[in-house]
């Protein structure tokens, strides 16, 4: 499979869970988890709380497959995804979060593993973006999510996934054989 048909089937799933009946089903809700339904864990990550949050997540999974596009398969980025929305599912149970929808924790996650595999094959410009990442967490966690994006996406933004997920593929992206 290529890239590109991986990325229309990932969008095409989260526009699936989009629609409100689909929706109901597979949030990360921690009531519903704690009641055994626990794949709410994984799915959590592919609806989001509106079309605009949609729309948001897919271009920004678009820009980061561009960008790290050197480092994976689509079999291996699909491995990588799968991780990334586990660890983020179970570590969102560490926090106060009741309800969560989005694909943000991913994506700072896959942009983390990106950064770290730019640095292990000398990819020019690798550590700035890992610099960037580590400045734009330490911000959020400091002073919280952006106002701005709260306001466009009805929630409050999700600081914790963020963080969780940038640490989960910074340590995917050392741990991961390197080629």
């Amino acid at each position: 499979m290529s890239i590109r048909t991986y990325l229309v089937i990932a969008i095409s799933l989260c526009f699936l869970t989009q629609w409100p009946v689909t929706q109901s089903w597979i949030a990360w809700d921690r009531e519903a988890i704690a009641h055994g339904e626990i794949w709410r864990i994984l799915t959590g990550n592919l609806t989001h709380t509106n079309w605009p949050h949609m729309l948001m997540n897919c271009l920004a999974l678009i820009i980061i497959t561009f960008i790290f596009r050197s480092h994976f398969t689509a079999r291996g980025y699909t491995a990588l995804i799968l991780f990334l929305s586990v660890v983020i599912g179970v570590g969102i149970l560490a926090t106060d979060i009741q309800w969560y929808a989005g694909l943000s924790g991913v994506l700072h996650g896959l942009f983390a593993w990106g950064a770290v595999r730019d640095i292990r094959t000398q990819t020019k410009g690798g550590w700035l973006l890992l610099a960037g990442l580590v400045l734009k967490i330490g911000w959020e966690q400091y002073y919280g999510g952006s106002t701005s994006s709260a306001a466009l996406i009805g929630a409050r933004v999700a600081i914790e996934a963020h963080l969780i997920g940038a640490v989960s593929g910074l340590i995917a992206g050392y741990t991961q054989r390197h080629k």
